[in-house]
């Protein structure tokens, strides 16, 4: 045996040994100033390299789409990228391009973010943009309209080519119904068609302004002198006109429910299987992290080693853990081809009961905590990782032991408070509920002992079954 590989395998042992020793990862300091208007800004100096990096939250979101009017909030996101101050959307683009930079905008559940990196040199530059893309976006009527019809030709393509990408947005408005967690942040074909103009500019005066603002910027500059930057292009702006919209915490809903999204003739299944998990704040993340890292968080889970490595049953199985302000959803997601849709769902839910009956033993608990422990420090490395990090805890009221602290607490991580949080979060049997999208005519008689079955054409306009628009 060669050397080299002699000590690979000795890695690997460790791996699966011992817990690594690894030192805490701690979150630099950083200078936290909320300016009269509500804004929020988020000082972090790195001078390892010359480049900034700058994350805006502006708290909204889809939780904030008017009723019938799912899709506005990211359609605003995508629209204040297409001009904004005195620059239409090739000027616009092309200041950042010939900056070598990058800047742009996305709507999530609960807000809208704006991501950048710079160079050091151009941190005026930084400034200008955000604030034209924040106080004084065009929304080009030009630009809207285009924007609107490819979101709508987006999503008839993945209706048709790749269907699985829009399976969560199926489930979220099945399990959560008219909650606000339900809407879907694309919107549907029915949503965006009905929007107008009009909704921009009014979403723009209402919605948007300067108290639902964090800026954190992170990277190579003086923290007085960015401090001065972002007073003076952010002071004077407006607060916004309504409070951002209250989302009410759900409970676990009821199981025995099967959605089946009818794609005739489909040769795969993709199936979704979940209910109401947790929120941000969750006490015990560590446990949860390391429960769900071995049972669909990596290639070598539970879940994968069934599914897709044992079977062939799949390409892929995981598990999944999302976590915004209130409980979110926490769910098993894979497909199979279509004559196997029963075989694959009954040895994902074997795989959830021997997780719950069995909970994880030592080897793999170890295994799962070396490996979160080795990629965790990966996720602070660079100033748009940090400025990304420091918005968010600021956005969810989390302090800084949410991160200073994260090492300690997954070291920590015992059998027992493990299988604890197992049985907390990770639904039983009779709490599930099924969200499949295939052919109904080959399936449908075969799902229905998972639970009653409701159906919804994949051609159908919207994602909830319901006689009106979300």
């Amino acid at each position: 045996m060669s050397a080299k590989l002699a000590c690979l395998l000795i890695l690997i042992g460790l791996a699966f040994s011992s817990p690594l020793v690894a030192q805490d990862v701690n979150l630099p300091d950083a200078t936290r100033v909320e300016l009269p208007n509500g804004t929020v800004l988020i000082l972090v100096e790195k001078h390892d390299v010359p480049m900034i990096g700058v994350q805006a939250i502006l708290r909204g979101g889809a939780t904030a789409d008017p009723a019938g009017k799912g899709g506005l909030a990211s359609l605003y996101a995508a629209l204040i990228e297409k001009g904004a101050g005195r620059r239409d959307a090739a000027e616009f683009s092309a200041a950042i391009d010939s900056a070598g930079a990058t800047l742009s905008a996305s709507a999530g559940m609960e807000g809208i973010t704006i991501r950048g990196d710079f160079l050091s040199r151009d941190a005026g530059l930084m400034v200008e943009l955000l604030a034209d893309m924040l106080q004084r976006p065009t929304l080009d009527i030009d630009e809207f309209e285009k924007l609107r019809e490819r979101s709508i030709n987006f999503l008839r393509a993945a209706k048709d080519a790749d269907p699985g990408d829009l399976l969560p947005t199926y489930a979220a408005a099945f399990v959560v119904g008219e909650h606000p967690y339900g809407n879907p942040v694309s919107g549907s074909e029915s949503s965006l068609e009905a929007l107008e103009h009009a909704d921009l500019q009014n979403y723009f005066a209402n919605q948007v302004g300067a108290d639902r603002l964090i800026i954190a910027v992170a990277g190579d500059f003086e923290t007085a002198a960015m401090q001065t930057r972002l007073r003076e292009a952010f002071a004077g702006w407006r607060r916004a006109v309504e409070q951002p919209a209250t989302v009410a915490a759900l409970p676990r809903q009821p199981g025995g429910r099967v959605l089946l999204v009818d794609k005739p003739g489909a040769t795969q299944t993709y199936f979704w299987i979940g209910n109401v998990g947790v929120a941000r704040d969750f006490p015990r993340r560590a446990d949860l992290d390391i429960a769900n890292t071995v049972f669909g968080g990596r290639f070598t889970s539970m879940l994968n080693t069934a599914l897709r490595v044992e079977s062939g049953l799949t390409y892929g199985a995981r598990s999944t853990l999302l976590r915004p302000s209130r409980p979110g959803s926490v769910a098993i997601s894979s497909f199979t081809r279509t004559d196997a849709t029963v075989e694959a769902i009954d040895m994902a839910l074997g795989v959830l009961g021997q997780l719950r009956d069995e909970g994880i033993g030592d080897e793999m608990r170890t295994s799962a905590q070396n490996y979160v422990l080795g990629q965790f420090p990966t996720s602070l490395e660079t100033a748009s990782q940090l400025a990304a990090q420091f918005a968010l805890l600021d956005n969810y009221g989390l302090g800084t032991d949410y991160i200073d602290g994260y090492g300690s607490a997954i070291r920590a991580v015992s059998e027992e408070s493990l299988n604890a949080v197992i049985d907390e979060v990770y639904p039983s049997g009779d709490e599930l509920i099924f969200v499949l999208l295939g052919d109904a005519g080959t399936i449908r008689d075969e799902v229905k002992k998972y639970g009653s079955v409701t159906e919804l054409s994949i051609t159908e306009p919207r994602f909830r079954v319901l006689p009106k628009e979300e």
